[in-house]
């Protein structure tokens, strides 16, 4: 049974940092492509990051760019999302996703299998 369970959300202030974490199970983690994806309220869910299941190729949203950084432990089954500087605008749910293929080179959710129940993200302002 596939699994993915986020982490490390929280209330925060602007200009200030957290560090979400996604455990995965179920599923050969190491091949599988991952994604951070998050939804404000009232909005569409959007492409926040993404990384290939080596590494090598990582992509973000233009809104995030330069502040937010994505990583993954392959030995550990575990993807990360760095956030500083934060934004009041970054306040939403935020998703992992993992799947075998993936459309991140057009911040899209195509490709994306599997999905965490999210944790939330609140900036004040």
């Amino acid at each position: 049974q596939v699994q993915l369970v986020e982490s490390g959300g929280g209330l925060v202030q602007a200009g200030g940092s957290l560090r979400l974490s996604c455990a995965a199970s179920g599923y050969t983690f190491s091949s599988s492509h991952m994604g951070w994806f998050r939804q404000a309220p009232g909005k569409e869910r959007e492409f926040v990051a993404g990384i290939s299941w080596g590494g090598g190729y990582i992509y973000y949203a233009d809104a995030v760019k330069g502040r937010f950084t994505i990583s993954r432990d392959n030995a550990e089954n575990l993807v990360y999302l760095q956030m500083n500087s934060l934004k009041s605008e970054d306040t939403a749910v935020y998703y992992c996703a993992a799947g075998p293929t993936n459309d991140f080179r057009r911040r899209s959710s195509s490709g994306m299998h599997y999905w965490g129940k999210g944790t939330l993200v609140t900036v004040s302002s």
